[in-house]
């Protein structure tokens, strides 16, 4: 089995960061969940729903991140620069979502609507950043003068920057107000947009796990 992390390297301080920080972003989702107790039947069913949408997209940029950290060189400045951003853009992914999916008390429909739709807006942002920063680095491991995989292996980067950045611009166009304002079965056409890059990885996987393990047989 010949995998891209033939060339692995000591494990650097910051991917150990970055398993702490996507581990506490996990718990402050669940932490969301118990500081807000629910009203109904119907809460707790949304709520674990959207507990569940945030720990998928943890894991999701986890795995790949994880993947791409064992080959790329992380100790070059572009590299450093990328994993910061994208630390930041992980750790504020649960304060995000939880403007979306949690009313505060008080406030009138038309407040509801407006904090939810500026706080959708900026997840869209945030996932789609994500998205941009895991297909620049899909970019440097596919660059085949650097030589950080196998050649056979090269193909497969490229296709997953292609499809990260796919993704990344399908994700940034639900910014657009009209995605809040359209709705589908009473729920927002933006947040059904946030659904593409889970589905293309685990159904990817499923289908055809080389191409997001970027491991050959």
């Amino acid at each position: 089995m010949q995998q891209p992390s033939a060339g692995a390297h000591p494990r650097p301080r910051i991917e150990t960061l970055a398993d702490l920080i996507f581990g506490l972003s996990l718990s402050i989702g669940s932490i969301a969940l118990i500081a807000n107790p629910p009203k109904s039947n119907a809460e707790i069913t949304t709520h674990i729903l959207a507990f569940a949408y945030t720990f998928f997209v943890l894991i999701t940029a986890w795995m790949i991140y994880t993947t791409y950290m064992s080959v790329l060189p992380v100790e070059t400045r572009t590299v450093t620069f990328l994993n910061v951003g994208l630390l930041l853009l992980v750790a504020i992914v649960p304060y995000l979502l939880n403007g979306v999916e949690v009313v505060a008390p008080g406030l009138t429909s038309d407040q509801v609507s407006m904090i939810q739709n500026y706080s959708s807006t900026l997840f869209a942002l945030d996932l789609g950043g994500i998205l941009v920063i895991l297909a620049t680095f899909a970019h440097v491991i596919s660059l085949e003068e650097k030589k950080l995989v196998a050649p056979e292996l090269v193909t497969l980067f490229r296709n997953g920057r292609n499809r990260m950045a796919i993704l990344a611009v399908l994700t940034l166009i639900s910014v657009a107000p009209e995605f809040w304002e359209w709705t589908l079965l009473g729920v927002p056409i933006r947040l059904y947009l946030w659904y593409p890059p889970l589905i293309s990885y685990w159904l990817g996987r499923a289908v055809r796990p080389d191409s997001r393990t970027y491991k050959l047989a």
